[in-house]
């Protein structure tokens, strides 16, 4: 009897002990809760942090944050309205704004991932396949550069540049923003922001590109060696024609002073020899026999040629008997 009295007074502790532990519930700052009674919410979402009470057994509290999530979309192959297949990559920040409806509807994160991915994917196509792959690049403010830098690209890329951006990357993703939040109460979500965090070229397309910069580059190579093989040839012609100039000039000058020199060297040998135009005449004649020499020949002489007739006049009756 008496163990049957402990027993059931055990009982009636763990019963009294289940029940106040099913009872209370305590929240975390960040933290949201709606009371469940049989798989149905009941009163109001539960928003501060605390212990907070509830029916044993019978309730369960679920909880879901308050802070701001992150979604983070898939890449998606969209092409713009100019027909250029892009990937585009989006992100976004949202939060449970009714909890009670947000149960309800979507009854987890995962849940509202999902929902969300289809929303704001559908939002964000419908937005890049209307708008030029310009105006997903660029903002609205962006001005066109001016000057040299304008003119250093090519005369494909400056139109591109000089295109007017109407909406501009800012205005698209507010657009994507407002057109996403229109669905987003009926879930119990808000959404915060959508952010375009990367948008790239397909790979056949980015091949296509690259081929095209790459010719373009080689295009720009060209043209540089050109204009620097013809200022190289201009500078070659402008160093040739000064070279022809310096040495004409200095021919010139050379010439002018062997002629001043020459004139000189004769009236010098003119005066010399108008001293004593007789030893000229002497020297001359010696100098053609000397010139006219041949280690092979003789020479015969007279005794009335030329050669004699000065030896006789400078050595006398003496000199000519000696030489004969």
């Amino acid at each position: 009897m008496k163990n049957a009295m402990n027993i059931g007074f055990g009982v009636i502790v763990l019963a009294i002990l289940i029940a106040v532990s099913g009872t209370f519930y305590t929240l975390e700052e960040g933290e949201q809760a709606v009371i469940v009674q049989f798989g149905r919410p009941v009163g109001d979402t539960v928003t501060e942090a605390g212990l907070h009470v509830k029916l044993p057994l019978i309730q369960e509290a679920r909880r879901f944050e308050k802070r701001l999530l992150i979604w983070d979309g898939d890449p998606n192959q969209i092409p713009t309205k100019g027909r250029e297949f892009i990937w585009v990559d989006t992100t976004a920040r949202w939060r449970i704004a009714d909890a009670k409806k947000f149960l309800e509807s979507v009854a987890s994160e995962a849940g509202a991932r999902s929902r969300l991915n289809d929303i704001i994917d559908s939002v964000v196509r419908d937005q890049v396949s209307g708008s030029e792959l310009v105006e997903l690049v660029r903002s609205a403010s962006w001005v066109v550069p001016k000057g040299e830098i304008l003119e250093e690209v090519p005369a494909e890329v400056r139109e591109e540049l000089k295109k007017q951006v109407v909406r501009g990357r800012e205005e698209i993703t507010r657009t994507i923003l407002a057109e996403a939040r229109k669905v987003m109460p009926q879930y119990g979500i808000e959404l915060v922001d959508v952010r375009i965090k990367r948008l790239d070229y397909v790979q056949s397309v980015r091949e296509k590109v690259y081929a095209r910069m790459i010719s373009e580059r080689k295009r720009i190579a060209a043209q540089f060696r050109s204009e620097g093989e013809g200022r190289s040839a201009e500078i070659l012609g402008t160093m040739e024609k000064e070279l022809r100039q310096i040495r004409s000039t200095a021919y010139r000058s050379v010439q002018e002073i062997r002629g001043k020199a020459d004139a000189e060297a004769t009236r010098v040998y003119g005066a010399a020899y108008n001293a004593d135009p007789e030893f000229y005449a002497f020297s001359r004649t010696l100098e053609a026999y000397k010139e006219g020499q041949n280690k092979n020949s003789v020479v015969i002489l007279t005794t009335d040629s030329d050669y004699y007739r000065y030896l006789k006049r400078s050595g006398g009756p003496a000199a000519v008997r000696s030489t004969r």
